[in-house]
């Protein structure tokens, strides 16, 4: 089945009025829209396209231009009528028609007058099609008369009266505007008490005495002349009752000067409209004003309802301080009475305003243009409504129809001409006209008979893209007469489309309603008529559709940070794509701020203002898709501001204030904060802190402050800047409240007692004249206080006291409003001086050969004289002989141990040394006398490792050995002990051979070794207490030439001999690189041995002899204060300086070597030690060797007062 459009689907049999409909979708009203080339072959009546307007004032001082313009093919030709008769434009020199149109131009600013072409004129517009008519044209030039002369008597009235001041502004043309001003052109201002009618007036509810001035002038503006007119002004007196007593009392009666009392209130009356109803008619479409103003005392105020019906809320509006009631857009319906009520406190009064709306005709369906082939029917519609009902009549090319020629085709029925089997002489203009009393309409529309064959005007090869699963609509825009059928086709030689898959619409539009990727082709639309038939070829394609694949996601940062959004396009490749970001669907800031790159918008120092929803709209030129995202600026609050104090007492004062913007994240708390302007100046303190929901808050207060507030928001995002501060608010002055703190008594001087204490701040004082109160007594006498008032200082001294006597003591505060509360009572003491008698009886029990443990009497307290610190032990080694020995005779250490402790440890000491030490008391004032000097010997202990080892000669079985003594021998060494083993080519030791070498030897030479055979060796000291630290060494012995190497001595150990060839050894590469490596390892190993025998400078502690603990020697608990607080004295000339305390121990709890070799070992309670804050030792004390390996000690590194330390038990 085709599509076709066939005249068989409409109504009307004769099927015209398919191509009425058509052409309507082609044809707006007057217009015939058909493309430049059908035109220029077409025929067409006139239609006016432009006209003045029929009611045209114009402005007398410039010339006269009345417009007609038409269109037609041919052009049509113009001619004018005024009143009703030709206007012959030739025989008036003034008048010209412009070329090509029928516009008249008056020249009346050389000469002439505009009254001399006052009148009504009508354009008619024709050709051989037919002629148009213009609206009749009623032209009048504008008016501004003058004001008439007049003379204006003042006004003088009593204050209270109404008064209206007549306007009455010449009739102009058009109406003029009105206003009133005084002569300096300054409105008068108006209110619901003095306002201006509709008619001009200035209407007065009750005058008073503000309203007297000389210069009421009414203007009147003519706009189209721009010009303004002025009244004389009117002079207006408002006196009082007795100002007018006073001038016209000698001439009234009794009864007039009584009528001359103050005027009364009084209840409303209207001064317009008048009486108790009116009448208003007002036309459909207008604006309906209905006005009511009263005068009464009090000023009456003005109410408005509709009796029958109630006020349309979109239109209505109230003006003139509610005096006047407007309705916009009035229609039929507005009509009704309309209730203005005027109500003060002394009544009411009602005006009823009887509302009738008119209607000039309006169109109901104006007649349209109709195009129409030979043998076709149509028809002309004329429908209008008004009220009254207007009436219609018909012209045929500007004369009345009834006068016309007939025409058989054609049939007037009322409103409606009906034509029927049409042909070309029925080509016409026709005129209907709807026209009631209050105006009306005419209205042009022609008749064009054409016999045309098809044209297809949409253009050949149209190019059409569609996005995927969208319609498609191929335009076939068509024109013939009688009207075509269309059909479409697709491809080369594809059959007709069916209308089961697609739509033809009747302005010949093909529609596909889901276009797919197979829709994509030509397709040719075919128009046919009895006169011919035409053909287009237009072209599909169809696109991938445009999708955002990443869509901008909402976001909320603070303020002065930086956004980014994100907008992910997938698009068809073959069409350009565009990315536009919007804010708020607006196009985004002109600032530098926002940068857009691609598929993303950056925002950089966001601000407020930044807030908003930000629209990715990416556009190709077939689709358009978007997505939104949301963006909260949040920030720390703004400030609260307006700060209020009310209900304010002595101590307590209510605080108000008003919070600024939270920026997007809620307030949770308000921090209230205060300045002490008096005592603390700029200095602001914590108050409290009050929920985010809170506005006010109580405040406690103390006297005598000079307060000043302020308050800060806080949300999520931190606080706000301060608020401005509060007005200040100075409390009254009360007695202190509290007493100085901090109080204490010590002496300065062994014969006073200072007294110090922490002041009151200036918050504190609660009143002017802060002093304080401070007294004193001894504690264990019966002495009265003794008391002092002194100024706002922190401290008092009090003389001649005896040495270190506990007082009592307090301090408290005072005023000049009186005291504080009563003070604590705290306990202090007068100045100390020198403990007077050294420790007795003190005795020293050497430990081992290291340690030695000290014992003392007590002082006794008396003999302190001050607060006991602890006890000293001053103690140094004790030789004589060289210089150096002498120097360090003097190096003194020291050892503090607190408290009331009797004895002590002394760690660190030298084995095998000559000690001296003495004892003495610590007070706060400083050190007592020494007590005598003790003097002591610790034993032997094991000795260092010899020196040094050197390995010299070497032969083929013999390697002589050359040492130095140990440094620190630590005792008599008694012998030295020698192992040596064999090492071979896999590193693998051999049997260990002991040897025992006098202790007075410094060089041994051993014998019967094998040749060319590396052996190492393990060398160590002895004492009675023990085998020392060792050193090890390596030597190889040489290569015997043309002999079998020797074999190892049967007391050594047995050993296989070996058989070598002579070979010249010495001079083989690998011999020579082997030495010398060998010669470089001996050298670092030399340098590694010294370094580490050198470093540390600690004694060790004596070893055990057995494995059994010393009974003796027990653990010591750390609260014992057994080991004291060490220092080191240079010299006897600081003996008798204070001393200081010692530093604490570092955090690796070992004790760092000082200057002097004389160190101290590292104790520790059980192997870890540490020292008390003042420096002493806590720790438990023991000593232990460690077993030495049957093969002996491979370690040549001295041995280290840390492991001996750890192996206390």
């Amino acid at each position: 089945m085709q599509l076709k459009i066939m005249p068989k689907k409409k109504r009307l049999p004769a099927g015209r009025v398919a191509l009425i409909l058509f052409l309507c979708q082609m044809i707006s009203a007057l217009e015939v829209p058909l493309d430049p080339k059908l035109l220029e072959d077409l025929v067409q009546p006139p239609t006016i396209t432009q006209q003045s307007p029929k009611d045209y004032i114009i402005d007398p001082r410039e010339n006269i231009v009345i417009q007609c313009e038409a269109k037609g093919k041919p052009p049509p030709s113009f001619s004018w009528t005024r009143n009703g008769t030709h206007f012959d434009i030739d025989k008036d020199p003034l008048v010209t028609m412009k070329p090509g149109s029928g516009t008249l131009t008056i020249n009346i600013m050389s000469e002439g007058k505009a009254e001399t072409y006052e009148g009504v004129y009508q354009c008619t517009a024709r050709n051989e099609r037919g002629a148009a008519i213009s609206n009749n044209i009623v032209v009048r030039p504008s008016r501004s008369p003058l004001w008439t002369k007049e003379k204006l008597e003042p006004i003088t009235l009593r204050n209270g009266q109404s008064l209206v001041l007549p306007c009455r502004p010449p009739l102009g043309l058009p109406p003029p505007i009105i206003f009133w001003m005084d002569n300096s052109f300054q409105r008068l201002p108006q209110s619901e008490r003095v306002s201006q009618g509709l008619n001009g007036d200035l209407y007065f509810s009750n005058v008073l005495p503000e309203d007297t001035r000389e210069d009421y002038i009414c203007y009147a503006r003519f706009n189209h002349t721009q010009t303004i007119q002025q009244k004389q002004p009117i002079s207006v007196k408002v006196i009082s009752v007795d100002e007018l007593n006073d001038t016209i009392a000698a001439n009234l009666s009794d009864t007039e000067f009584y009528s001359a009392k103050p005027n009364r209130e009084r209840p409303p009356t209207f001064l317009t409209p008048e009486g108790n109803t009116s009448n208003k008619e007002e036309l459909r479409g207008n604006v309906l004003s209905l006005e009511c103003i009263a005068e009464g005392l009090p000023t009456p105020v003005i109410y408005w309802i509709k009796e029958d019906g109630t006020l349309p809320t979109n239109r209505t509006f109230y003006r003139n301080f509610k005096k006047t009631l407007q309705i916009i857009q009035v229609s039929e319906a507005d009509s009704g009475n309309y209730q203005c009520i005027a109500k003060n406190a002394l009544g009411a009064i009602h005006h009823t305003i009887s509302v009738t709306v008119k209607a000039a005709p309006y169109w109901i369906l104006a007649p349209q243009n109709l195009v129409l082939s030979p043998g076709e029917d149509g028809s002309l519609i004329c429908r209008a409504n008004g009220n009254p009902k207007p009436r219609i009549s018909w012209l045929l090319n500007g004369v009345p129809i009834e006068i016309a020629p007939d025409d058989p085709s054609r049939k007037i029925d009322g409103d409606t001409i009906i034509f029927s089997n049409v042909q070309e002489r029925s080509s016409a203009v026709y005129q209907c006209n709807a026209s009631n009393e209050y105006g009306y309409l005419l209205a042009n529309a022609f008749v064009n008979v054409l016999a045309e064959p098809p044209r297809i005007l949409t253009s050949a090869n149209t190019l059409y893209q569609v996005i995927a699963n969208r319609p498609a609509l191929l335009d076939c825009a068509f024109f013939g007469s009688p009207l075509p059928t269309i059909e479409w086709f697709k491809g080369a030689k594809g059959s007709a489309l069916r209308d089961d898959i697609y739509v033809l619409h009747e302005n010949g539009t093909l529609e596909i309603p889901v276009a797919q990727k197979d829709s994509t082709g030509t397709y040719t639309c075919v128009a046919r008529n009895k006169l011919g038939m035409a053909k287009n070829e237009v072209h599909l394609e169809i696109k991938d559709p445009t999708r955002i694949i990443k869509q901008p996601e909402y976001a909320v940062v603070q303020r002065g940070s930086t956004v980014s959004f994100e907008c992910k396009v997938k698009h068809d490749h073959t069409l350009t794509l565009t990315i536009t970001w919007l804010k708020d669907n607006g196009e985004l800031p002109s600032d530098g701020r926002f940068t857009v790159d691609k598929d993303h918008l950056e925002v950089a120092d966001v601000r407020d203002s930044d807030g908003g929803a930000y629209t990715c709209v990416a556009n190709t030129t077939l689709d358009m898709v978007s997505a939104s995202a949301v963006l909260s600026v949040v920030d720390v609050p703004n400030p609260p501001f307006d700060l209020e104090l009310t209900d304010q007492l002595d101590k307590s004062v209510q605080l108000s204030w008003t919070p600024g913007d939270d920026n997007n994240s809620p307030i949770t708390k308000f921090i209230i904060e205060y300045e002490d302007a008096m005592h603390e100046a700029g200095l602001w303190h914590h108050q409290t802190e009050v929920s985010g929901t809170q506005t006010t808050a109580q405040l406690k207060l103390s006297p005598y402050v000079n307060y000043s507030f302020r308050v800060m928001a806080v949300n999520s995002l931190g606080r706000s800047l301060p608020s401005e501060p509060s007005e200040q608010y100075l409390t009254k002055a009360a007695e202190p409240d509290t007493n100085p703190t901090a109080v204490e008594g010590l002496g300065s001087e062994p014969d006073n007692l200072v007294i110090t204490w922490k002041p009151l701040n200036g918050f504190e004082s609660n009143g002017p004249g802060l002093q304080y109160k401070v007294s004193w007594r001894q504690k264990d006498g019966d002495d009265e206080w003794a008391s002092v008032v002194v100024a706002n200082v922190s401290k008092y001294i009090v003389s001649g006291t005896p040495t270190f006597v506990p007082y009592l003591i307090k301090v408290q505060a005072l005023n000049d409003v009186g005291f504080a509360p009563e003070p604590a009572v705290v306990m202090g003491h007068s100045g100390e001086d020198l403990p007077m008698v050294a420790p007795g009886n003190v005795r020293v029990n050497v430990v081992n050969s290291t340690l030695a443990e000290v014992h003392w009497d007590p002082v006794p307290l008396k003999s302190i004289r001050g607060h006991l610190q602890g006890y000293r032990i001053y103690y140094w080694k004790a030789q004589e002989g060289s210089l150096k020995r002498n120097r360090r005779h003097i190096e003194k250490k020291i050892l503090t141990f607190q408290g009331s402790k009797t004895h002590g440890m002394l760690p660190g000491l030298e084995p095998f040394s000559h000690y001296a030490l003495n004892v003495r008391v610590v007070n706060g004032k400083g050190e007592g006398p020494a007590s005598p000097d003790r003097v002591f010997n610790t034993p032997e202990g094991v000795p260092s490792a010899p020196s040094s080892l050197k390995i010299v000669n070497p032969t083929l079985d013999s390697l002589t050995l050359e040492w130095d003594p140990p440094s620190r021998p630590n005792g008599i060494l008694t012998e030295y002990t020698l192992k040596y083993q064999p090492i071979n080519s896999t590193h693998e030791l051999g049997p260990l051979v002991d040897l025992k070498i006098p202790a007075n030897k410094t060089r041994w030479t051993l014998k019967n070794l094998n040749f060319s055979t590396r052996y190492k060796f393990y060398f160590y000291a002895q004492t009675a207490a023990g085998s020392g630290s060792q050193i090890t060494e390596e030597a190889v012995t040489t290569v015997d030439e043309g002999k079998l190497a020797g074999i190892l001595p049967p007391d050594v150990g047995a050993g296989k001999a070996m058989a070598s060839r002579q070979v010249d050894i010495a001079t083989q590469g690998w011999f020579i690189g082997l030495m010398c490596a060998v010669a470089l390892l001996i050298l670092i190993l030399l340098i590694v041995c010294f370094i580490r025998r050198n470093k540390g400078g600690k004694y060790p502690v004596k070893e055990k002899e057995d494995a059994h603990a010393d009974p003796e020697i027990q653990p010591m608990k750390e609260d014992d204060g057994t080991f004291g607080e060490y220092r080191s004295l240079e010299s006897d000339a600081e003996d008798h300086k204070p001393l200081k305390k010692g530093s604490r121990t570092p955090s690796d709890r070992t004790v760092k070597k000082e200057d002097s070799d004389d160190s101290l070992v590292d104790y520790g309670e059980g192997v870890n030690g540490q020292f008390n804050e003042d420096g002493s030792f806590i720790g438990q004390y023991s000593g232990k060797k460690e077993k030495e390996p049957a093969e002996g000690n491979e370690s040549s590194e001295a041995p280290s007062p840390v492991n001996a330390m750890n192996s206390f038990v």
